[in-house]
């Protein structure tokens, strides 16, 4: 059952709507599968206001129920969050999924990569961060195609995508520029669940 958009004239429903941007003031949403800009106070045909944004939440209000939403989170039908978080990432061009996180507190982009062990990370994006690797790290070495690299293994406080924050996230940083995107590895997807369909990698919270 819908629940109407609550506009004077007709009733207008909502069936979903899912943050697909975020910045300060304003936020990208797809409602009913249609994109919408909205600034903060703009409310959309279909009726869902925007009623605040930041680069991290979006507060979104729909027949006086207002929910916050995380960057790729969804709510559906009714508008009331369900019990488990869903995060949807499309696949690109060159076939890979790719999305925003945050680790430890910093926001960058990330590969979903099932092929990897554990989070990698450069050293370069690293130093960015603030992660003093060489000296909270446990040094180690590792084999990409350009040869042998310094590694050093450490933890990461947090890890979180689209609204599914896992904790204490074993890492490899790898000294130099490689990779040039963060490798969401399986020490994170593993506390996840996954499906991948049609071209489209669903990740959902365990627990």
């Amino acid at each position: 059952m819908f629940i109407a958009a609550g506009v004077a004239s007709s009733p207008v429903f909502a069936a979903s709507v899912e943050v697909q941007a975020l910045m300060a003031d304003a936020a990208l949403l797809k409602i009913d599968g249609q994109q919408h800009m909205l600034r903060n106070g703009q409310r959309s045909p279909e009726g869902v206001l925007l009623v605040s944004a930041d680069p991290r939440h979006a507060l979104v209000e729909i027949d006086g129920k207002r929910t916050s939403l995380t960057l790729s989170q969804r709510i559906a039908g009714s508008f009331a969050e369900s019990d488990q978080t869903e995060v949807r990432i499309e696949r690109n061009a060159r076939q890979q999924y790719l999305t925003s996180a945050e680790i430890n507190g910093r926001r960058t982009m990330v590969a979903v990569d099932t092929g990897a062990n554990v989070v990698a990370i450069s050293g370069d994006e690293a130093r960015s961060m603030g992660i003093d690797y060489k000296k909270i790290g446990v040094p180690s070495q590792v084999t990409t195609a350009s040869g042998v690299h310094s590694a050093y293994r450490v933890q990461l406080d947090k890890v979180v995508v689209g609204g599914i924050a896992i904790n204490f996230v074993q890492a490899t940083i790898i000294d130099g520029s490689f990779p040039e995107t963060v490798l969401l590895g399986m020490t994170y997807l593993q506390h996840v669940g996954m499906r991948e369909d049609n071209g489209v990698m669903y990740l959902r919270q365990k627990y």
